[in-house]
């Protein structure tokens, strides 16, 4: 059986820390009105910022440390266990690791980046940034003040959009700078464009697309190097007249996704 050059899935995953590494995926077992499995799960709120983990309320992206901000993020790789509840931190030259649910693993974590990020994190004294978790379904997404379902949304990029945009600045273009959970491919460039309020099917699962994504300075950062090397958002504008790349969708129906599987366009839902 050949593989397919159709509508696909081409790549799976999720980023268990807000602004820190995004970890491939095998399969995504989806569930109507919920995000990607483990997916910003955790977050290092800044020590200025007031956050209950057991009342969550939404906060925008600069009440934390974020690759927007703090580039240095991108200079070290992360893995998260759900499993084992451990964290593992590769810096290049040494290797380690934190289990998240104690309080010296936590601590661990917080001293860590808190020096990674010092011009961030140590704006009041020596205190440390907090490493927070969701709970009661809040996750730290970037769409979280837009409310609800937009917070629990997964997000889609289209690989096609990806290239077409490489082709115009001119240099390679890493889909991992926009940190989605899906990309897809076998689509026409920028054809997601459209797509706001009409449901796609992806593999088993029923998905409805709620609005583009309008990115930030966090895509100017390569995910490789750390270096703030392309200015997507003004090449985006000079391009094309807009700076969004990928899209939200809210799914409809529970499945589980997997590479490989087909993607269809349904069209406009009520």
């Amino acid at each position: 059986m050949g593989v397919s050059t159709g509508p696909r899935v081409a790549e799976l995953y999720r980023y268990p820390v807000k602004g820190l590494t995004g970890e491939p995926l095998d399969e995504v077992a989806l569930t109507a009105g919920d995000g990607v499995p483990g997916d910003r799960m955790f977050a290092l709120a800044l020590p200025s910022t007031d956050f209950d983990e057991d009342r969550p309320v939404a906060l925008g992206k600069r009440h934390f440390l974020m690759l927007m901000r703090d580039e240095t993020l991108a200079r070290v790789r992360t893995a998260y266990d759900p499993r084992t509840g451990v964290l593992t931190v590769d810096e290049g030259t040494r290797r380690w690791s934190a289990d998240l649910a104690t309080a010296p693993g936590r601590r661990s974590v917080e001293e860590y980046f808190g020096a990674l990020a010092a011009d961030t994190a140590r704006t009041s004294g020596d205190a440390l940034p907090r490493l927070v978790t969701a709970r009661g379904g809040h996750r730290f997404t970037d769409g979280g003040p837009d409310g609800p379902e937009v917070m629990r949304a997964v997000s889609v990029l289209n690989l096609a959009s990806v290239r077409d945009f490489a082709e115009r600045v001119g240099q390679p273009v890493d889909p991992l700078r926009f940190r989605a959970n899906l990309h897809l491919d076998g689509i026409p460039a920028w054809a997601e464009r459209d797509w706001a309020g009409q449901e796609i099917i992806i593999g088993s699962v029923r998905l409805r697309v709620l609005k583009g994504i309008r990115r930030c300075a966090a895509t100017t950062v390569n995910p490789r190097t750390a270096e703030r090397d392309l200015k997507v958002l003004k090449e985006l504008q000079t391009h094309y007249g807009h700076t969004d790349c990928g899209s939200y969708a809210t799914v409809l129906t529970a499945g589980t996704v997997r590479p490989g599987d087909p993607v269809a366009l349904l069209g406009a839902t009520g």
